[in-house]
């Protein structure tokens, strides 16, 4: 039987420590230095020959310590308002601090009055919106569909590639209103694909939840005699 070789271990280690260099996310740094400290376990123990490798290691260890150091600081400076902590806890909460504000800072927030359109029918959304406050109605074809209160996102299903809304948008009271323009926001996300990434999953839990809450009104409707 061949001998057990620790330097497996040790390769091991340097491939995810090379990995944890090249990702942004603190909690994926932090993973990538857990699974790369056992792997360096059975090194320490059995030992490994070779001190330039060792000392190759302990080097991108600390690189990626540093990083950590970095990334927490840099969001331990960030602060946010009341409205932007509530649209960042339901929409952005796997961006981290910094993210979330450098996101939230490339759109705008205003006050807008009841039967201001937002989105209209068979028309690119001009905008991605979030409803802090307020109530607005869906329509299609001159009927009303749905109905949208605070804390939803607007236009989440077409923004990101353009396709035409479904439906129109109306506000049904004054709203407070955070909104970032389409097309500023497809090139925001372009240089930042770790923020798309996340954006994505908080839209899709968005429509989920429309449309949970679209198919408990058609089950609450009386059947048509």
């Amino acid at each position: 039987m061949a001998s057990f070789d620790p330097t497996w271990f040790g390769y091991g280690a340097l491939l995810v420590l090379l990995a944890a260099s090249l990702v942004v996310r603190v909690d994926h740094v932090r993973i990538g230095l857990a699974v790369a400290a056992l792997l360096a376990l059975p090194v320490a123990i059995m030992g490994w020959s070779g001190g330039g490798y060792t000392l190759l290691i302990i080097a991108i260890l600390l690189v990626n310590l540093g990083l950590i150091a970095r990334l927490w600081l840099s969001n331990a400076k960030v602060s946010f308002t009341a409205e932007e902590q509530e649209l960042r806890d339901r929409h952005f909460e796997r961006l981290g601090a910094a993210s979330a504000r450098m996101l939230i800072d490339q759109g705008h927030w205003i006050s807008a009055r009841r039967g201001e359109m937002l989105i209209r029918e068979n028309e690119a959304a001009p905008c991605l919106f979030y409803m802090a406050e307020g109530t607005a109605t869906i329509r299609r074809d001159g009927a009303d569909v749905g109905a949208l209160a605070g804390g939803a996102l607007i236009g989440e299903a077409t923004v990101l590639d353009g396709a035409h809304a479904t439906g129109t948008v109306v506000l049904t009271s004054n709203a407070r209103l955070w909104f970032i323009p389409a097309a500023g926001l497809r090139a925001y996300l372009a240089e930042h694909p770790d923020v798309a990434g996340a954006l994505h999953e908080g839209f899709a839990r968005a429509l989920r939840g429309k449309l949970a809450s679209a198919n408990t009104r058609l089950a609450e409707m009386p059947p048509l005699s």
